[in-house]
């Protein structure tokens, strides 16, 4: 159901004639539209009905004479549970009316609004506003279908630490389902023996800025370990911290093949040829001595070329960061006979010269007097598994289509632009974006060519706007453009007409010339509105009368029309 549909089948329940004349006057003059109005004069005769007929939209006013307010709801609620519900009540139903609100109905609209301008922007409203419920759903569900299909578990915590989402290698490395997870902290799962060692390593993390790793093993309810490599990094919105992604891996079968280097050496070669992750030993000079085939593939040197070679030439390091060259770790586990690990962001410098971000542990090689005779690295790949965790951070405050900031990091900078602007005495625009007539796009060319369009105007409204500003996608065809540090309120209009020029050229879509044209409306803080929700409220209303005035056009907020800046029409 949308608006640009062939008619709105529209279901009246009023028994009051003069109500009813009034209701089917307003929808059939409402051009932009089409209605088909049927009315029921009581409650048993529209339940009867909505047994054989299916309606977009109920009208049900709680003064029936045979309902009794929240109990008609309930029962057409219960006969049409798709439909959107509008309530008709009177001035003095306000308790009657809130019941029923809170008992899921759409919307309400006093009789004495049952005109021409109020009834069909009502429901433009209603219909619009599931249309987005409906998007966001779908949006949700996609991102949630793309972490469910990750091999590393992901552990999504707010601010407060608590858990807001797990996927579904989540639970099944931690024996957890995700009801299980939610409000609960992420070392929780952590057995209990080592939950203090990595509590202490986030800490230390925390406070050096750097990022956090670790691994650990997980206690599962039924009793069973799960050894765990652990990843996280920080959500922000802007400077500001929003919560933390952490990635879980299963590197069970990795500690396994790391015990069994300390057994007997063709035990331990049989293992080490068949596991996934890398091995390299070294003799006690730095010679490379041995390589299984995981480490063949990451190093691209093969094992006969590599045995007798310098280790800094088959296993170069640098620091992912600067570039520079990072200390041999095979060299630190001979000298001070333990194991260490690599620093955060080390690269590998294959031998074609591609660069693979690792991490890796070494350890000394005893002979059976306890005497140190060299070194062997365990280490693998993990470009995949950082680059997840930095693309989850991403789409949290991205549009997926567009790449553009969403309605949450526009928030953010819209209110960090405000807090400068009243330091310097300076101003703030807000533009509300709204293409003309994209919905004719989406139905004759599809919405694939929609799509497509949406990208091409993200690409030219870029070109538009100073690099400090902020380009935000709202939804649909909807954008907003945040023009942060402005002299006068005038130097909007500057860009609105810039923005307005970009699009006198046609785009290319589908193999057709498109010929798009938007409608913009623009406050500015704090002339229009001293706070982020006036701000924002002003512009879509400015936005509005553009469409109202003609469209392509752009109109600033005047708030001489009381009316104009509560109207949702499109």
């Amino acid at each position: 159901m949308t608006l640009n549909d062939a008619a709105l089948h529209v279901f009246l329940i009023a028994d009051n004639a003069a109500d009813a004349e009034v209701v089917e006057a307003a929808l059939t003059q409402e051009r932009s539209m089409p209605c088909r109005v049927e009315r029921a004069p009581s409650l048993a005769a529209a339940l009867n009905r909505l047994g054989k007929v299916s309606f977009d939209v109920i009208l049900l006013d709680l003064g029936l004479t045979d309902g009794k307010g929240l109990g008609s709801f309930e029962s057409v609620r219960a006969a049409a549970p798709n439909a959107l519900m509008l309530i008709l009540c009177s001035g003095d139903d306000e308790l009657r009316t809130q019941q029923v609100l809170a008992c899921g109905a759409d919307d309400h609209l006093d009789k004495g609004r049952l005109d021409p301008y109020w009834l069909p922007r009502t429901l433009h409203y209603l219909i619009e506003r599931k249309a987005i419920r409906l998007a966001l759903t779908l949006s949700e569900a996609r991102f949630r279908a793309m972490s469910d299909a990750s091999p590393l578990g992901i552990f999504v915590s707010g601010i407060d630490g608590e858990c807001i989402y797990t996927n579904a290698a989540y639970h099944q490395i931690s024996g957890l389902n995700l009801e299980q997870t939610l409000g609960t902290n992420w070392s929780m799962a952590i057995h209990p023996d080592d939950r203090q060692q990595v509590l202490q390593q986030w800490r230390t993390a925390a406070l050096g800025g750097a990022p956090f790793k670790s691994e650990a093993r997980f206690l599962r309810a039924d009793g069973s370990v799960v050894w765990t490599r652990l990843h996280a990094a920080s959500m922000h919105d802007g400077r500001e911290l929003r919560g933390h992604v952490q990635t879980v891996e299963d590197i069970s079968a990795r500690k396994t093949a790391e015990d069994a280097l300390f057994e007997e050496r063709e035990r331990a070669l049989v293992t080490l040829n068949s596991i996934g992750d890398a091995v390299l030993s070294t003799d006690l000079t730095g010679n490379v001595s041995y390589l299984n085939p995981a480490a063949e593939a990451i190093t691209g040197w093969l094992q006969a070329e590599a045995i007798g070679r310098p280790l800094t030439e088959v296993f170069r390091i640098i620091d992912g960061a600067t570039g520079e060259v990072a200390p041999n770790p095979a060299q630190r586990a001979i000298e001070e006979n333990r194991t260490v690990g690599l620093a955060a962001d080390t690269a590998l410098l294959r031998r074609d010269g591609r660069e693979l971000a690792i991490e890796d542990s070494a350890a000394p090689i005893h002979n059976r007097n306890g005497r140190v005779t060299g070194a062997v690295i365990v280490f693998r790949d993990v470009s995949e598994s950082r680059s997840m965790v930095l693309k989850m951070a991403h789409m949290a405050q991205h549009d997926v289509l567009t790449g553009l900031p969403n309605r949450a990091l526009l928030n953010d900078r819209l209110a960090r632009s405000i807090g400068l602007a009243q330091r310097h005495g300076k101003r703030v625009g807000l533009m509300f974006l709204d293409l003309d007539h994209f919905k004719r796009i989406n139905d004759s060319l599809g919405h694939a060519a929609g799509d497509e369009l949406l990208q091409l105007v993200a690409e030219r409204l870029m070109l538009c706007v100073r690099s400090t500003d902020t380009i935000c996608r709202l939804g649909g065809d909807e954008f907003v453009i945040l023009l942060g540090e402005l002299e006068a309120g005038h130097d909007a209009a500057l860009i609105a007409e810039k923005l307005i020029d970009a699009f006198v050229e046609p785009c290319l879509i589908a193999d057709r010339e498109l010929h798009v044209s938007m409608s913009i409306g623009i406050s500015i803080y704090p002339d229009d509105g001293d706070d982020i929700d006036a701000v924002m409220r002003n512009a879509d209303t400015a936005m509005y009368q553009a469409k109202a005035s003609g469209r392509n056009n752009f109109q600033f907020f005047t708030p001489a029309s009381p009316m104009l800046q509560t109207s949702s029409a499109p």
